[in-house]
């Protein structure tokens, strides 16, 4: 009983631990974000200021960024994390059922 209680400790502690991986990921990727963009609108002004080329990284790294929030902060939908979760359980659910029969 102590090592199964061991690797249900060890198993939340490695989830919880990728959970904190995944956002500290999202926030890099958002302090990237809020320091460069400004950086390219400021090279955009010095350079050529009569084409807006600053727009392209915008929508693109902004589109980006909303997929990663949702990856981070979301993602429990049809094809979620806790979708793999439940069909992980319900698989490991039948094949228990399964062994108990044969």
């Amino acid at each position: 009983m102590t090592t199964q209680s061991n690797n249900n400790i060890e198993d939340k502690y490695i989830k919880a631990r990728k959970k904190v991986e995944e956002l500290k990921g999202f926030y890099y990727n958002l302090i990237s974000y809020c320091l460069v963009i400004p950086f390219l609108i400021f090279i955009n002004y010095r350079t050529y200021w009569d084409f807006h080329w600053f727009w392209f990284p915008i929508a693109g790294w902004g589109m980006g960024l909303a997929f990663h929030a949702y990856q981070v902060f979301v993602n429990n939908g049809i094809l979620g994390k806790g979708w793999e979760q439940r069909k992980i359980e319900e698989f490991m659910r039948k094949e228990e059922d399964e062994k108990r029969w044969e």
